[in-house]
């Protein structure tokens, strides 16, 4: 079922798969293709794009408020500590906008540490994307640490994309497979 609609508004969104901005003005007839972490990717005349969560409105949707990520309410204040769990919960909250399989279960993220820096709590994480040309990388990555600040405890983050090893299918989850319909 196709959801067409027109823009409301002059938005701000996200070429894909080239990454680079791109102002869509109002009244853009769009279809929205897929709802994934609370951002949208639509398609126009003109390609494929990504809209953030906070410019669902031109779009006429509604996205659950996020909360604001804790290393802007808590700075400095590190007397919770996250749980490891919490994170992978947050990344799998993180979409690549061409695929509707989170980050986690299409296998990209390869590591997850949780370290103090400055007596404050710091995660690093190293991630992957499915192609070595996708400009998606950044957006992808920058979702990423936004969910990653929204973890308790959590005051800062670092999120790096690697090549090392290389992403295959295989590093897919079942889930992941199943959603692609890979088996």
């Amino acid at each position: 079922m196709e959801d067409n609609r027109n823009l409301t508004r002059d938005v701000e969104a996200t070429l894909i798969p080239q990454g680079e901005p791109f102002t869509l003005k109002a009244n853009t007839p769009v279809v929205i293709t897929h709802r994934l972490g609370g951002n949208f990717t639509i398609m126009t005349e003109n390609g494929m794009f990504r809209i953030a969560r906070q410019n669902a409105d031109a779009l006429g949707e509604t996205v659950e408020e996020e909360e604001t990520p804790k290393s802007e309410t808590n700075a400095g204040a590190s007397d919770v500590e996250p749980e490891i769990e919490d994170v992978w919960a947050a990344l799998k909250k993180v979409f690549d906008p061409e695929i509707p399989v989170n980050i986690v279960d299409l296998g990209l993220v390869y590591s997850v540490e949780i370290q103090k820096k400055d007596e404050a709590n710091h995660v690093e994480v190293a991630m992957s994307l499915t192609a070595p040309g996708c400009g998606m990388g950044p957006v992808i990555a920058e979702d990423a640490k936004f969910r990653i600040l929204e973890v308790e405890g959590v005051q800062s983050a670092n999120v790096e994309i690697v090549w090392d090893p290389p992403w295959h299918q295989d590093m897919i989850s079942e889930e992941g497979k199943m959603e692609l319909g890979l088996i």
